[in-house]
């Protein structure tokens, strides 16, 4: 029904009002509070007598063109029923449809006229113009009106400078469709006095309000039932007057609504809490300047530069530097401005350069804005200086942390000092200096690093950083000491998701401990902890680099020193061992740690140092003594309860004997170790030995498969391995998986499309991680490819070059078969001298290394050369090569070089007019294959038949 001019209807139902032009609900004549929103529900519900409405046609008429999700609908409600008290059964909600509103109402009209509570009042929206756009929050400004339609108290919270009121006052400026409420700022930065809170607003309102002090209750008064949205800007410094009087309000005035922008939530009843976020900015990773414009934190930057003259050209360079200053300022707007104004006279290479010192360079604010919001520092000093001397202390302390910490390590690093560090900390987390992910059983703690850098200089400038890093340190160290116990236990990315997240701490720890003031003792303690830490997450160079320096350091009186000197000389050797260049360095560090192991009775580091012996030898092309290891370490764990030892040996065994060139035995051994595959657990076997157990077992398993004939066996492996190994997360196991296994085995087969495929996963994958000795190799291999692929003016260059820069890496056993190659791929290209050269040079490495697995391959290859015209063309010579590939390979009971040598041969003695003679060695080679019909050279073996037949 419709009211006469100058009538106002009400809704009554026993003692129940609805008091539609009021905007209020009673009972009893008391006022009941209810947010605009929900008393908009339950108008549209009283009017519609007791029918139901449904839930679109409520958010259509509610929202007026707004999209909401249906749980904003579900908040109001359930503050209607509360509203409702006893009476909350008179809201009837029918099931996935709507809702309606039971009991008798009548509808009667009020004739006296709606009075304002003042008469004074002065409707008003003194939102101030925009003076530039505001860059990245079309987002949160959409949200933040979504949470206005389900809020009455929404509070913008985050550290200075990240744009609240920039955020809220756009909002103010651009309402969804169909908003008619008032919009008011109240500033509040300049008061001293949180007194005057109230004056504030009654001023922003136009209130005349009397007395010595005005109440929020006159404020409420004053306000009614007006609609309004309040904009209470800067509360931090007066939070408790805000709270109070934000309380009041949206207790007594319906239609009012509130936007508090602060450090820290108002912690009042019905406020809902919005972290304003920081603008988006390119990962550490990104290369991509094109693409630029996608980060607002960019967009910000670029676009203030060059409204204040800068002309800087959108190079790689130049983006690239934006982009890292983003990432140094956390996206935060203020800062990265302050940034963009020195833009003017400086690159941005520049000013990125110039950011460790950011507090005394970012000055040039805007002259209109607030003193605080001036100089980077003076926003900094604006919040330090708000926090009780407890707090200010406690964040002087966190700046220390390098990266996230845990609650355990601010109150060690606290010290006796610091009282309640659980409270002070949660009070920090509420003013948005320290920033908390409560995901996960174990809350983890960060400050944004401009924050960090100013609690650090705090830190410095007190005294305090020394004692404060040495907690740290030694916090670490005991932290990190059951890291390697819990890999036995844990998988490893649950085990990274513990321990990982801490290595900029532990670096940043070794740095003082190492420093002039601070403690080598600590520092060799931590660095002999962390080890773990580098090996899950290959660091090779920098465990290398950091065991080094903490063995020159170390203190050889104190208590633990030989101990300590075990654990760095293994961690040593295990990182030289996969450095370009190093690997043949690792022997003194392996036998260091096996002396010290015998000396100290430590089991397991012996362990450790036999098996760092064995692949030294290796490297070393000491493959007889790489075989003593590998028996010393079955002796050693001949009795052991371990089935990883056990595996470990077996496996140990099975190479070394795969590298001399008995396959048969290596067969033996890698099948005894894959049958113990069920004593392991799940969780990759990582720590002890520095890499998966499980698949680096199968990727020897591979290689010896394919030399004994067995191709199909080999091939399926193969695949299933590369799953393995990139499952199991750890960066040296891969690059093994496809540089020892999938890489070559697909070459020999033929396949050249799967070895490039390979390859390239090999090579992204040694660009993502810092494992330089396999990308060094994985850059040979590409070579050989293009070379392969008929294009030998370009691959042969590239691949010689490669060998080159491997430099005593070309010693490795992987790198042999790059030598044979290129030793064929020069004979192709003519250079059948060279060629002949490389071959002999490998030959003769061979013999003297006693390394046979790949030496029916180099005497096949030297045939072949001798057969090329030329000076050097010997087809007597190259017979003699081909029966010495014979009795190598059948010694090894290689069949796959034995067919290789039998093809050879067949078209030696084809071109000698010998037919009958290649195709009995062909029919002899081929028959004694069960499998790998379908693969490279089997394919040619059957055409050469086809054609002896004919």
């Amino acid at each position: 029904m419709m009211a006469e001019p100058g009538q106002r209807p009400v809704y009554t139902c026993v003692e129940w009002e609805i008091d539609l032009a009021r905007r209020e609900l009673r009972r009893g004549g008391e006022l009941v509070p209810l947010g605009g929103r929900a008393f908009e529900i339950l108008a549209e519900l009283a009017q519609a007598q007791g029918q139901l409405v449904t839930k679109n046609d409520l958010t259509k008429r509610i929202w007026r063109g707004v999209f909401v999700e249906e749980s904003a609908l579900r908040v109001h409600i359930a503050a209607i029923r509360k509203a409702l008290g006893s009476d909350r059964d008179m809201l009837s909600t029918t099931v996935g449809r709507g809702y309606r509103l039971l009991g008798a109402w009548a509808v009667r009209d009020m004739d006296s006229p709606l009075q304002p509570a003042v008469s004074e009042l002065t409707p008003s929206a003194n939102i101030p113009s925009a003076s530039f756009d505001l860059i990245g929050r079309t987002t949160a400004i959409a949200h933040l009106w979504r949470l206005l339609s389900a809020y009455r108290v929404v509070s913008l919270i985050g550290p200075g400078g990240i744009g609240k009121t920039a955020l809220a006052l756009e909002a103010a400026r651009t309402p969804p469709p169909g908003f008619q409420s008032d919009r008011l700022l109240v500033e509040l930065a300049s008061l001293s006095d949180p007194r005057l809170v109230c004056s504030a607003i009654a001023s922003a309102l136009g209130s005349k309000l009397e007395g010595e002090e005005i109440l929020p209750e006159a404020i409420a008064r004053a306000i009614g039932s007006r609609p309004l949205l309040l904009i209470l800007d800067n509360c931090e410094h007066v939070i408790d007057a805000v709270a109070h009087v934000a309380e009041q309000l949206v207790s007594h005035c319906a239609g009012t609504i509130i936007v508090a922008t602060s450090r820290e939530a108002l912690r009042i009843e019905g406020e809902h809490v919005y972290r304003v976020p920081a603008l988006g900015v390119p990962p550490e990773a990104w290369h991509e300047p094109a693409g630029a414009s996608a980060y607002s934190a960019v967009e910000l930057f670029t676009s203030r530069a060059k409204a204040l003259g800068s002309n800087f050209a959108p190079d790689e360079q130049n983006i690239g530097a934006i982009a890292a200053i983003c990432r140094r300022l956390d996206g935060i707007p203020l800062a990265i401005e302050f940034a963009a104004a020195r833009a003017v006279m400086l690159s941005p290479p520049k000013i990125a350069a110039l950011l460790d010192d950011r507090f005394e360079f970012l000055t040039t604010g805007r002259r209109t804005a607030l003193p605080r919001q001036q100089t980077l520092r003076a926003t900094f000093d604006w919040s330090y200086d708000l926090l009780p001397e407890d707090e200010a202390w406690l964040l002087r302390q966190l700046g220390i942390f390098a990266g996230e910490f845990q609650l355990d390590a601010v109150i060690a690093v606290a010290g006796n000092g610091g009282g309640d560090v659980t409270g002070q900390l949660a009070r920090l987390v509420a003013k948005s200096l320290v920033l908390a992910d409560i995901r996960g059983e174990s809350p983890h703690y960060r400050l944004l690093d401009t924050t960090r850098a100013y609690a650090l200089e705090k830190l410095r400038a007190g005294g305090e950083y020394s004692d404060a890093a040495r907690r740290q340190a030694k916090y670490y160290s005991g932290f990190f000491a059951g890291a390697e116990a819990d890999s036995e236990v844990k998988p490893q990315a649950e085990w990274l998701a513990i321990y990982g997240r801490h290595i900029d701490n532990v670096r940043t720890s070794l740095d003082w401990a190492f420093s002039p003031d601070g403690d080598a003792q600590v520092g060799a303690a931590l660095t002999a902890a962390a080890v773990p830490l580098w090996v899950q997450l290959s660091l090779l160079a920098e465990c290398r680099e950091r065991a080094e320096l903490a063995l020159a350091r170390l203190d050889p009186t104190a208590a633990n020193a030989p101990r300590l000197r075990m654990q760095l000389s293994a961690a040593h050797g295990w990182s030289l061992m996969y450095g370009v260049g190093r690997a043949r360095e690792a022997g003194p560090a392996w036998a260091a740690t096996l002396q010290l192991a015998e000396q100290l009775g430590e089991r397991d580091y012996l362990l450790r140092a036999l098996w760092g012996l064995c692949i030294d030898q290796f490297n070393n092309g000491e493959f007889r003594k790489a075989l003593e290891f590998a028996k010393r370490f079955a002796e050693v764990v001949a009795d052991s309860g371990n089935p990883v030892d056990r595996m470990m040996a077996d496996r140990l065994l099975a190479t070394t004997l795969h590298y001399r060139g008995d396959q048969r035995l290596a067969y033996h051994y890698i099948g005894r170790t894959l049958s113990r595959l069920s004593d392991l657990s799940a969780r990759p076997q990582v720590i002890r030995f520095r890499f998966d157990l499980r698949v680096s077992a199968r990727y020897f398993q591979v290689r010896i498969l394919w030399l004994l004939g067995l191709a199909d066996q080999a091939l399926s492996v193969v695949d299933q391995n590369v799953e393995e190994g990139r499952s199991s997360g750890h960066a040296l196991t891969f690059c093994s998986v496809l540089g020892q296994s999938a890489c070559p085995i697909t070459f020999l087969a033929g396949d050249l499309d799967a070895a490039e495929r390979y390859c390239t996963m090999l090579l992204e994958h040694t660009e993502r991680h810092p494992i330089r000795l396999w990308n060094v190799w994985a850059r040979a291999f590409r070579s050989l490819l293009i070379s392969r692929r008929g294009n030998l003016a370009t691959g042969l260059p590239l691949l010689r070059k490669a060998l080159e820069l491997a430099g005593e890496a070309r010693f490795l056993p992987r790198f042999l078969l790059l030598l044979g190659e290129l030793a064929a791929c020069l004979g192709e290209a003519g250079e059948v001298s060279e060629g002949l050269a490389t071959v002999e040079e490998a030959l003769a490495r061979c013999e003297a290394r006693d390394e046979g697995w790949y030496v029916a391959e180099l005497w096949r290859i030297k045939g072949e050369l001798l057969l090329l015209p030329g000076e050097h063309r010997s087809p007597a010579g190259a017979a003699q090569a081909f029966d010495r590939v014979f009795e190598v390979a059948r010694s090894q009971g290689a069949l796959f070089w034995e067919l290789r040598a039998a093809i050879s041969v067949a078209r030696l003695r084809m071109s000698e007019g010998h037919p009958d003679e290649a195709r009995h060695i062909i029919a002899a080679a081929c028959g004694k294959f069960t499998e790998g019909f379908e693969t490279a050279d089997f394919r040619e073996a059957r055409a050469l038949m086809a054609k002896l037949v004919l």
